[in-house]
């Protein structure tokens, strides 16, 4: 079955309501030495015609770089909120092809669950890749959640329509928190335990940092020669 095929919006959301039962929930392994850990990013204007992707691939528990793979390719699908993984994962697919060591699970710069259709960006990234995934959100696309303490590690469950989706966690004292949400191999328990461990300095992942950063560095043309 073609995960990602040639769609236009209406019959994306269709597809999407197909995708979400596929989707299967587990916990993810727990931390362990020479675990591979991957974090996914974009980079795009909203009207570009070209967008760029880079996933880094990360050796638990020392953040040693092992591999980094690299996407650019012009843009196909229209920029639509809630189906973003179209225009998306055609960029990631690129980088995931390229990557000569392949992680155990990968935390993807957006949703997963926590999607009016629970097929968020990292959902449908998994199935595509086989992979589990979990969602890293800066921001709230649905649902609401209690207030969270200041404490580092405070979190509060996401919800939407009565159905848990998600989770507000904080990962820095102080800071707005990120969102967490399991995307396909994965659940929310153990995604968000993840998250935490992953953000041991920043609001964000260190593996999403790092694809992020080397997504900008792809955007600008300065990559170093390799």
């Amino acid at each position: 079955m073609n995960l990602l095929p040639d769609l236009t919006p209406k019959e994306a959301v269709q597809f999407q309501k197909v995708l979400v039962e596929m989707i299967r929930f587990r916990p993810l392994p727990p931390p362990g030495g020479n675990l591979l850990i991957a974090g996914a990013d974009c980079s795009y204007e909203k009207r570009a015609t070209t967008g760029y992707a880079a996933i880094v691939v990360c050796r638990w528990p020392s953040m040693e770089i092992v591999d980094v793979g690299r996407g650019t390719a012009d843009i196909g699908f229209p920029y639509v909120p809630g189906l973003l993984s179209f225009r998306e994962i055609p960029l990631l697919q690129l980088a995931w092809e390229s990557l000569r060591a392949k992680p155990a699970f990968v935390v993807v710069d957006g949703q997963g669950m926590a999607h009016p259709r629970r097929m968020g960006l990292a959902s449908h990234a998994g199935l595509v890749w086989n992979t589990p995934t979990i969602g890293s959100a800066k921001s709230l696309l649905v649902g609401e959640h209690r207030p969270l303490r200041e404490k580092r590690g405070s979190r509060a469950i996401l919800k939407h329509q009565g159905e848990t989706i998600g989770v507000a966690l904080r990962t820095r004292e102080g800071v707005k928190p990120v969102y967490v949400s399991p995307g396909h191999l994965a659940d929310l328990k153990t995604a968000a335990q993840w998250i935490l461990r992953l953000s041991p300095k920043y609001r964000i992942p260190e593996v999403i940092r790092l694809a992020h950063q080397e997504v900008n560095r792809l955007r600008r043309k300065d990559l170093p020669a390799r």
